[in-house]
């Protein structure tokens, strides 16, 4: 096995660069770059360090044979909540996938912070509430059982115009959460 190109992938698919990669490790850019091209061997608490970084385990980086998990459950997601809104990440890891789903639950009145221009495009399915999707300058009133879709070239953000929570499935297209 090939670890440092690897680690490579692993890291490139995670969109982290040697240098946020050495950050999350207390580890240099030097060290990693030597890595993944060979010149250095990680001791087990330095790997096991960086795999955690890059979202995997011991066990899976070494298991050559592992199946893709297809089916997530509830039990696979996780949560991050605030005072405006809780984000639940439906495919874990899935920094490293093409596309990253989420669930937004937005509180009423709520807005999610105003993401600035960067490469890619965003799905969202109203599932409840209602909602304005601001890109740019415009907004676009969204209610349950409909959907957006736009390229995310410009400022884009999501405020809860309902009196009660807003649920929407949210896709991004290159992982942006």
């Amino acid at each position: 096995m090939n670890i440092g190109s690897k680690i490579k992938s692993l890291r490139t698919m995670s969109g982290l660069t040697q240098s946020e990669l050495a950050n999350r490790c207390d580890l240099t850019k030097g060290f990693i770059s030597q890595l993944e091209n060979n010149n250095n061997e990680p001791s087990i608490s330095t790997l096991q360090d960086i795999l955690t970084a890059l979202g995997t385990t011991l066990k899976d980086f070494f298991d050559e044979n592992e199946d893709e998990q297809i089916v997530f459950t509830k039990n696979d997601y996780f949560s991050t909540k605030n005072e405006d809104h809780e984000i639940t990440w439906l495919v874990p890891n899935s920094q490293k996938n093409e596309m990253e789903p989420i669930l937004v639950t937005l509180y009423p009145g709520c807005v999610t912070t105003k993401d600035m221009p960067h490469e890619g495009q965003e799905f969202g399915f109203v599932l409840k509430g209602k909602i304005v999707v601001v890109v740019a300058n415009k907004s676009y009133k969204v209610k349950a059982g409909e959907t957006f879709y736009y390229d995310t070239n410009k400022v884009h953000y999501i405020k809860n115009v309902s009196n009660d929570i807003s649920k929407i499935i949210w896709v991004s297209c290159p992982p942006n959460f």
